[in-house]
């Protein structure tokens, strides 16, 4: 039956933090057994459990008349303007309910299907239609552009240019690569950045919305980590405040990185109305909306003071256990600057120590070594070699006992005496 497959399918590898739980699992009985029990520190996702008025609201909708049935697939009206309401409250952004929002069952499943209603699939390298991709970046950019028969093309995000590359220089580099510039479709931009931390300024976003209108080309923002920052005076920005945005943006949001619902595949899209109104088309061909009760508690919660308390101590939260890591990574050699320091999000983005040949090299002997879970930075792109993630995302004492095993197992920067 392998061969009825298409290309893709054929091709494809298990998602990269799949392979790594896998091989976590394989492995957990041996680390259990010589006191190095896995710690798990790849999977960027919050381990507290969502505000207990999450539940509450959930609880008091199971009993709304009809809150079993189907949904729409843009999302109930209510579901809907709440969104427009927090989008207003949080960025001083106006969207029409009706025609700039969409509901998503998760920002990843939505990303995949605006990208398949981009693309013109085929299978002649030539012709396929190119998307811009961030190099470190969200390993999904690349297999779901690839999934619907286009090319992805990365642009480097470094320390040399402030993780907010020149998007002129991007496509001058593209150009002389061989690429056709007219089969360019969109550029993805994702600050706060998954796997960086790294974060930009508005005056950075009004040239990238500058040069999309430039080339004709839709600018998709996926802003899942928005609401995860450790400076109310730095807060970070969506697209949709910047001069000229909905004339060429869409932007991602989701509930499972501020709220710690994970599970329960919640989001939207929201920008330019012609973009949502064909994204609708595709959506209302595959899917019949989200479970009501799960909309209802997502509408009570972004509007709410409890949404705003949840958020505010969580980024306290993540602040500290991205600094215990810190703290312990530089006790342990690593050269870690305070501007270097993430301003978001829970990652921390760091060189692996030079005696290893590459990151999976490092990854592995830290996982096989000392049971600690981390990714390898090859798996976001060519740019990510040499590095690897680590998300601080679990309790304290996990944090502190990482630290103290590293040292223990030798994992130094440097090699010691």
């Amino acid at each position: 039956m392998k061969e009825l497959f298409n290309e893709y399918v054929k091709s494809i590898e298990t998602y990269i933090m799949f392979q790594i739980k896998q091989e976590t699992a394989r492995l957990t009985q041996e680390l259990t057994a010589k006191n190095r029990a896995p710690i798990a520190l790849a999977m960027g996702a919050p381990v507290a459990p969502p505000p207990e008025f999450v539940y509450k609201k959930m609880i008091e909708a199971l009993s709304i008349p009809e809150i079993h049935t189907y949904s729409s697939p843009k999302g109930e009206a209510w579901f809907i303007e709440a969104i427009a309401k927090r989008m207003k409250n949080r960025f001083n952004v106006e969207l029409d309910p009706h025609t700039e929002i969409f509901s998503l069952i998760g920002s990843k499943e939505g990303l995949a299907n605006f990208i398949r209603a981009l693309i013109n699939p085929t299978t002649i390298n030539e012709e396929k239609d190119i998307i811009l991709v961030p190099d470190p970046g969200y390993a999904s950019y690349t297999q779901i552009i690839k999934s619907n028969g286009g090319l992805s093309y990365g642009y480097a995000l470094t320390k040399e240019n402030n993780y907010q590359p020149d998007f002129k220089q991007v496509w001058k580099n593209l150009k002389n690569e061989g690429f056709n510039e007219n089969k360019v479709k969109a550029a993805i931009i994702n600050y706060p950045s998954n796997p960086l931390g790294a974060t930009c300024s508005k005056e950075y976003m009004q040239k990238i919305v500058n040069f999309c209108k430039e080339k004709n080309i839709i600018l998709i923002s996926d802003a899942a980590y928005c609401d995860l920052y450790f400076d109310e005076q730095d807060r970070p920005h969506s697209i949709l405040e910047i001069e000229g945005a909905k004339d060429v943006a869409v932007e991602f949001y989701s509930f499972s990185k501020p709220y710690s619902m994970t599970g329960f595949r919640l989001g939207w899209i929201c920008g330019n109305a012609d973009a949502i109104n064909a994204f609708g088309r595709l959506k209302s061909t595959i899917d019949t909306g989200l479970f009501k009760v799960i909309q209802k508690a997502g509408a009570e919660i972004l509007n709410s003071d409890e949404g705003e308390k949840y958020i505010k101590k969580s980024n306290i939260d993540f602040k500290r256990k991205i600094m215990i890591i810190i703290n312990g990574l530089r006790e342990l050699g690593w050269n870690i600057n305070d501007e270097d320091i993430p301003k978001a999000t829970f990652y921390i983005w760091q060189p692996i120590p030079e005696r290893y040949k590459t990151s999976k090299e490092f990854t592995d002997d830290l996982l096989k070594k000392s049971g600690i879970v981390v990714v390898p930075g090859s798996a976001f792109g060519a740019n990510g070699e040499g590095y690897f993630r680590l998300s601080a995302v679990a309790d304290d004492e996990q944090l502190e006992e990482t630290i103290s095993r590293m040292k223990q197992d030798g994992f130094y920067f440097q090699p010691q005496n």
